[in-house]
């Protein structure tokens, strides 16, 4: 599960991916778990959910380069763009506002194309995020 944003630019609306992560981390109570791995050039936290062992991923990259963090760790965990879900911001969406994409194109967004563009795939699974236009 990877929660695309920019680094280090925390509370701006697109970088809602990995709040929606860290979020995800402490109801897994693996959020002390966070730890920087430079092979992807992200930070990773490792946890279980329902039987499933989840990678949970914030790349340290801008977001137009978010996927090649992604597809390091891919390559890393020895997953597939199946196993992959991107969790991202979506402006054509109202603010709170939730959907699933599976596949297609990335609707102008920098950080999925650039995860369709490392992975050599758009069969990755997406979590949308409304955020809202101003």
């Amino acid at each position: 599960v990877a929660g695309l944003g920019n680094y280090g630019l925390w509370g701006t609306r697109h970088s809602v991916g990995m709040e929606v992560l860290d979020r995800l981390a402490r109801q897994l109570a693996v959020a002390e778990g966070w730890r920087v791995d430079k092979r992807c050039c992200a930070d990773v936290a490792l946890g279980t959910a329902h039987g499933l062992e989840l990678v949970l991923l914030k790349p340290r990259r801008f977001m137009n380069l978010n996927g090649l963090s992604v597809a390091s760790a891919a390559e890393i965990y020895n997953l597939g763009p199946e196993d992959i879900y991107l969790v991202h911001d979506d402006l054509d969406k109202a603010l709170g506002k939730v959907a699933i994409k599976l596949g297609g194109s990335a609707r102008g967004h920098n950080g999925v194309q650039s995860c369709i563009s490392a992975l050599h795939s758009n069969e990755i699974t997406r979590l949308r995020i409304g955020i809202g236009r101003p």
